[in-house]
C-alpha cells in the first residue's frame, strides 16, 4: 500500500470519523450534564426546605440552644427522605418498584446518601464561633469527593472526560484542515508528471486534481460544521454552570442554618443517618418528634408563667 493510497483512504474516511467523534462527544456531554444536574437537583431540594423552615421562624420568639449539627441533619434527612419518597410514590404502580433506571445508571440515590453522610461527618466537628465557618470549602470538598457524582456511570472520571470533550470544537477544525492539506499534497504529486504536449492526458490529470481538491475541501467544511455544533451543544449543556449553581445553593442554605443556630453541640443520643430506613417511617418519626418538642416548649412556658400569675 503506497503513501498516496493511505492518504486517499484517510481523506475518504475522515468525515465519517469526525461524525463518530461528534456523536461520542454529544452523548458523553449529555451524560456529564445530567450527572451534575443530579447534584443540583438535591441542592435545590435542600435549599427549598431550608427556606421554608426559615420563613416559619421569627427572631426573638424562638427557643434558644438550637444546635447547628442537629438542625442541618434534620434538614438533610428530610430532604433525602421526602425527595425519594415522592419519587417512589409516583412509580409505585410500575413493575420495578425497587430502583429507577436513572438511579441504577447514575447512582443518584447512593450519591445523595453519601453526600448526606459526608457533610454531616464534617459539620459535627465545627467549632462554634460568631463568625461563619468555611462552609463553602466544606461544600466543595464534599461534592468533589463524592464517588457516585464525580464519575460517569460510576466508572469514567468526569473531570478528564469533560476536558477532553471541551477540546472537540478546535479538534474538528484542525482535523478538517489537516485532511484538506493531505488531499492537496497528494494531488500536487500528479501535476509534476503532466505532459503539456498531450492535452487529453493533461486535461484528465487536471480534472482528477480538481476533484481531489474539491473532496479534500469538504473535510474542512465538515470539520467547521461539527465545530460550530459542538460549541452550541457545550454552551447549552454546560456542567460548569450547573456546578456553580449547585455549590451556591447548598452553601447558602447551610449559612442560613448557621445563622439560626446557637451552638454546634453533638447530642450523645443522636442516631446516625440511615439511608436504608423507610422514608414514610422516617418522616412520620420526624413529625412526631417535632410535635413532642412543641408540647414540651408549651409546658415550659406554662411553668414559667405560673409564678407570675400567683
Amino acid at each position: 500500500m503506497t503513501v498516496k493510497t493511505i492518504a486517499e483512504y484517510f481523506i475518504i474516511s475522515l468525515p465519517y470519523a469526525m461524525a463518530v467523534m461528534f456523536i461520542f462527544g454529544v452523548f458523553f456531554r449529555a451524560m456529564i450534564y445530567y450527572t451534575v444536574r443530579r447534584h443540583e437537583w438535591f441542592s435545590r431540594e435542600f435549599e427549598k426546605r431550608v427556606n421554608r423552615y426559615m420563613e416559619t421562624e421569627t427572631p426573638g420568639s424562638q427557643p434558644e440552644g438550637v444546635s447547628f449539627y442537629v438542625l442541618a441533619k434534620r434538614m438533610l434527612e428530610r430532604t433525602y427522605y421526602e425527595s425519594f419518597e415522592i419519587r417512589d410514590r409516583m412509580k409505585r404502580r410500575k413493575p420495578d418498584a425497587v430502583m429507577s433506571w436513572s438511579d441504577r445508571i447514575f447512582l443518584v440515590k447512593q450519591g445523595c446518601a453519601w453526600l448526606v453522610k459526608d457533610i454531616l461527618k464534617q459539620l459535627k466537628f465545627l467549632k462554634w464561633t460568631k463568625e461563619t465557618p468555611k462552609l463553602l470549602n466544606i461544600t466543595k470538598a464534599t461534592f468533589h469527593h463524592n464517588p457516585c457524582f464525580n464519575r460517569v456511570f460510576g466508572v469514567l472520571p468526569m473531570a478528564g472526560l469533560n476536558d477532553l470533550i471541551a477540546i472537540f470544537p478546535g479538534l474538528f477544525v484542525v482535523t478538517g484542515i489537516l485532511g484538506t492539506f493531505i488531499g492537496i499534497s497528494g494531488g500536487l504529486g500528479d501535476l509534476g508528471g503532466m505532459n503539456l504536449q498531450d492535452l487529453e492526458t493533461t486535461k484528465n490529470v487536471m480534472d482528477k486534481f480538481l476533484h481531489e481538491i474539491s473532496f479534500a475541501m469538504k473535510s474542512s467544511i465538515v470539520g467547521i460544521v461539527f465545530s460550530l455544533l459542538s460549541h452550541v451543544i457545550n454552551t447549552i449543556m454546560s456542567p460548569e454552570r450547573s456546578y456553580v449553581s449547585m455549590i451556591d445553593r447548598f452553601e447558602s442554605a447551610l449559612d442560613l442554618l448557621w445563622y439560626r443556630s446557637d451552638s454546634n453541640e453533638y447530642p450523645r443520643e443522636e442516631k446516625p443517618f440511615d439511608e436504608h430506613k423507610d422514608a414514610v417511617e422516617a418522616l412520620a418519626e420526624d413529625s412526631l418528634n417535632k410535635e413532642i418538642s412543641k408540647a414540651n416548649r408549651s409546658r415550659e412556658l406554662l411553668e414559667v408563667r405560673k409564678p407570675k400569675a400567683s
